[in-house]
């Protein structure tokens, strides 16, 4: 049976609209990441990694309201060359892994003295 554990991260930013986060350290496979808006000011950009690695989980700009990303990496096969589909070619993707890590979480031109929180869902 899996279960399903949420982490939140509020982030408040600095007077130049900027800030630096993370998560609590957690292991499992990101399901999704919420962001949920409250007062960023719209064109909010955010990246976010996972810290022990810098591996990309979700990096997207000018974002003007609450948004749901459910974040997936490319499969390989063992020699290295792409997972495809073999009908369409489409690349086979998977959940992120996180093994006893945290996500990092970089905001830039979300308003000065902004809050906002993101929600994360990990299998």
């Amino acid at each position: 049976m899996s279960f399903v554990t949420k982490l939140s991260v509020p982030a408040t930013t600095a007077a130049d609209g900027t800030a630096t986060v993370y998560s609590a350290v957690f292991t499992g496979k990101i399901s999704q990441i919420r962001y949920a808006k409250t007062d960023y000011a719209d064109g909010v950009d955010f990246v976010v990694t996972v810290e022990g690695t810098g591996e990309a989980v979700w990096s997207e700009n000018n974002v003007n309201a609450s948004a749901t990303r459910a974040p997936r990496q490319a499969t390989h096969a063992v020699d290295g060359s792409a997972s495809l589909y073999a009908a369409s070619g489409e690349p086979v993707e998977a959940q992120i892994a996180v093994a006893h890590d945290r996500l990092k979480i970089v905001i830039a031109s979300g308003g000065d003295s902004k809050i906002g929180t993101f929600h994360l869902l990990v299998d």
